[in-house]
């Protein structure tokens, strides 16, 4: 491919140029003005690492597991919905790849093709994201849907019971078709997808917005699935959803999507980490662009992080080698950081390598006010 890109952001800048505007809108943009959606690369940038010299890096392990399945790298497809947006392959492409890639994809359930299809071509790991319904019945039926179908994990968004103001989408008046996994169903509103939100507005409507924490308890005793929780922000939440069954919970402010001027995931994931103590796997998303943004996030307790927008560029830009050069990046680009920093395994990361302060500070901090009188 002539000019390839070699980075994230260059898949980014072409798949702007080819991706229709109302397109690459509802993909790039945040809720209202995109103020958490700028400050989330701004935290990252601010995180600078500590390099350590003379450490054993020969044999390099990027692997780990996660809900006991083991993946290759700490990167996992974040779950998006209707990938077919950006390319005809749509979800096809992208669990092809991540499999080729060796890690897992959690399938939105707002999925430009059935997650009976989607299993049908994977390789690897395989979660499924759906939501807590206000019929339990539906709820319960999508679930075992998708674990007859071979989904090993249940992934539950718990941000999306309000429906955001997105102001790129309702400039353009946007609209897509809805997700096959609902065309059981009898909506209403079935043939537009709601301006302001990932999910159908029929679709939208099932969403529960009086559940509580005992709702996600009820499904996780109902499941044989583990669950994980996605769109945590606080270490509050954090050990309620460990409390009520969570065996995971996904660090995530829903890509900037859904309320403005909050923090970057990155921020409050050392919050969320204390709170759980250990009792659940805790993941994060939101503005992985750089190998050394998933090592930023290992370092401060993430177990693996999960990229969204991305895979959305490296389809429209090249379908399945797209998005499999995208995991590439991060895959190598984090392999590179690991071994400037010496850390050879996944294990081996800690906060030692954090830094927040520039260590200029102890040296160049003013003195003390009034100065201690001498003799």
């Amino acid at each position: 491919m002539a000019n390839r890109p070699i980075n994230i952001y260059e898949f980014e800048a072409l798949s702007n140029d080819r991706l229709p505007k109302q397109e690459y809108d509802f993909i790039a943009g945040g809720a209202t003005d995109e103020i958490t959606l700028r400050r989330t690369r701004e935290v990252f940038d601010s995180i600078m690492l500590r390099p350590k010299m003379l450490v054993d890096i020969s044999q390099m392990d990027l692997s780990t597991t996660v809900q006991g399945q083991r993946i290759e790298f700490p990167v996992m497809a974040d779950p998006s919905g209707g990938h077919g947006r950006a390319h005809p392959d749509g979800e096809l492409a992208t669990v092809r790849a991540a499999g080729a890639m060796g890690t897992a994809l959690v399938l939105s359930s707002g999925s430009s093709y059935t997650l009976e299809e989607v299993a049908s071509v994977a390789t690897g790991p395989i979660w499924w994201q759906q939501y807590l319904y206000s019929d339990r019945g539906l709820t319960m039926e999508l679930a075992d849907r998708a674990k007859s179908a071979g989904y090993s994990v249940l992934c539950i968004t718990l941000d999306s019971t309000v429906q955001a103001k997105r102001e790129r989408n309702i400039r353009n008046d946007y609209s897509s078709p809805p997700s096959p996994n609902y065309a059981h169903l009898e909506l209403n509103q079935w043939q537009r997808w709601d301006v302001s939100s990932d999910a159908p507005s029929g679709v939208n409507a099932l969403i529960d917005r009086k559940a509580t924490w005992s709702y996600l308890e009820w499904l996780a005793g109902n499941t044989s699935m583990p669950v994980v929780v996605k769109g945590v922000m606080t270490g509050e939440d954090g050990r309620l959803a460990a409390e009520h069954g969570a065996k995971g919970i996904i660090v995530s402010n829903h890509g900037a999507r859904q309320l403005d001027t909050t923090f970057a995931s990155v921020e409050a994931l050392p919050e969320v980490v204390r709170a759980v103590e250990g009792r659940a796997e805790v993941y994060l998303d939101g503005g992985i662009r750089r190998g050394t943004d998933v090592l930023k996030a290992l370092a401060l307790g993430a177990r693996a992080v999960l990229m969204g927008r991305p895979l959305f560029w490296g389809l429209s830009v090249d379908g399945e080698e797209g998005v499999k050069t995208v995991m590439g990046f991060l895959r190598d680009e984090l392999g590179q950081a690991m071994g400037m920093c010496g850390r050879p395994t996944i294990d081996s990361i800690d906060t030692s390598l954090i830094g927040i302060v520039s260590p200029l500070q102890s040296v160049l901090s003013p003195p003390a006010w009034p100065p201690t009188s001498q003799a």
